[in-house]
């Protein structure tokens, strides 16, 4: 078996707006380097000065470079039939393939990536870095951040690493389906192994723990290795791919209460590679208070911790909807009723207006609005299916507004708001949640609607 060692040095972080400055190639045989390559490339664009700083690689020294096109036929026929090696493989992998695209030319090698076996046969380093790594086992470096001296330090790894690999983790790593390579360099195996292939959220992490990404999924191992299975090219996807240390997840009972819960999560956590929303969209509230002439009113407002509305409503347009039809079919006050400021005698002639005389028989069809509120059939549950067989989930709106959900054994049953809400971990309601209710709540087969 034949291993090409690969490491290239670049125009910046990412393959998609970037080039290839310089490659170096060890084939290497298991006990011995039997071939080199080493060119530097003309990327046909300026290199930035950090990038001249960190490399030693200016202007001047590529001006007379071959380009790419000239040297991909060689880097073709110098990997062909080996195993393509680097320290986080996918990364150099990424710009030759991106390279080789430009010239309409296939590039396709079994892959094996340095990092990914050092973490499985050398655990409990200080850091998987290639300088760091090195130092860890004694392996001199020279010439770093050249792809010459950064390749060969790679030879010198891979040659300890298949000398101490007692568990055949580079025979695993190379079978077909063993989808070792896809996977971010930093990502431990075990855990991708032990997700789920069923419904839940998903949570990547940083290296100091922190989450950066939430996400919900049918199938949640399918979901995350969909992350890692497309073209790793631009900026934001590489910098995706080098910071996802860790995986853990939530096993949920069904798509709905999955993204429940991821909506609650990414606001929980407001993850960095998380995009849509971050931001919670305001719900609006009908509130009710007495003014100082002993009039019950009622007021619009966005819904907040410290107080409970009476109903709640995704949008400020549904809840003057709402309250509009009240006020018609029981002849209120449209001022008294939040829904204008001006005295009602400039624009309707409301006979509830004619002062504190009448605020008690005013009260009076006030509070047979208020009890019409419940008969709109706005407070509701929907039973899903539990993460197991010996329970259920149950998701509780009471008045329009989101509660939230529980899941309950299978011996505890029910069919009311006041019986459930107390099992439900009381998650914030808002816009986002109100669309996801609105979008599952006719076609559910297990929504009970309650009077």
């Amino acid at each position: 078996m034949i291993y090409s060692i690969v490491d290239i040095e670049t125009t910046g972080g990412h393959a998609s707006g970037n080039r290839i400055i310089e490659i170096a190639i060890y084939n290497f045989d298991g006990e011995k380097i039997i071939d080199s390559y080493h060119t530097l490339i003309n990327p046909e664009r300026r290199i930035p000065v950090f990038i001249t700083s960190l490399t030693g690689i200016d202007n001047e020294m590529v001006a007379q470079a071959p380009v790419f096109a000239d040297v991909a036929e060689e880097i073709l026929d110098f990997t062909k039939d080996s195993i393509f090696v680097a320290h986080n493989v996918n990364f150099d992998f990424t710009f030759l393939k991106k390279e080789f695209q430009t010239l309409d030319i296939p590039f396709n090698r079994s892959k094996l990536c340095t990092i990914r076996l050092s973490r499985k046969i050398f655990p409990g380093l200080p850091s998987y870095s290639l300088g760091n790594l090195c130092a860890s086992l004694n392996i001199q470096v020279q010439d770093r951040h050249r792809a010459s001296g950064d390749a060969e330090a790679t030879v010198r790894l891979l040659h300890k690493l298949l000398l101490n690999d007692t568990e055949k983790f580079i025979g695993k790593s190379l079978k077909k389906n063993s989808k070792e390579t896809l996977l971010p360099a930093h990502l431990p195996r075990e855990q991708f192994d032990k997700l789920p292939e069923t419904f839940g959220v998903y949570y990547f992490h940083d290296q100091k723990g922190k989450v950066i990404y939430v996400g919900k999924a049918n199938n949640i191992k399918k979901r995350v290795i969909s992350h890692f299975s497309g073209k790793q090219t631009n900026r934001k996807s590489q910098q995706f791919m080098q910071n996802i240390h860790s995986v853990n997840f939530e096993v949920c009972g069904s798509e709905l209460l999955s993204l429940l819960l991821e909506s609650h999560e990414i606001k929980k956590y407001f993850p960095i590679h998380n995009s849509a929303q971050k931001i919670s969209g305001k719900n609006y509230g009908i509130y009710q208070y007495e003014d100082h002439a002993g009039f019950i009113r009622l007021s619009i407002a966005q819904v907040n911790k410290s107080q409970q509305p009476l109903m709640s409503f995704p949008s400020i347009g549904d809840a003057r909807s709402f309250l509009l039809e009240k006020v018609r079919d029981h002849q209120l006050c449209h001022r008294r009723s939040g829904l204008q400021t001006a005295d009602c005698s400039e624009i309707h002639a409301c006979t509830a207006c004619g002062g504190t005389t009448k605020s008690v028989a005013y009260n009076v069809k006030m509070k047979r609005a208020l009890a019409s509120f419940k008969e709109n059939k706005y407070s509701y549950l929907i039973k899903q299916p539990g993460r197991s067989k010996d329970e259920y989930g149950i998701i509780v709106v009471e008045n329009g507004r989101y509660l939230g959900f529980a899941y309950i054994p299978n011996d505890l049953t029910g069919n009311t708001v006041e019986e459930f809400k107390t099992f439900v971990n009381r998650h914030p309601d808002n816009a986002d949640i109100q669309k996801i209710l609105a979008m599952y709540r006719n076609k559910e087969s297990g929504y009970i609607s309650l009077v």
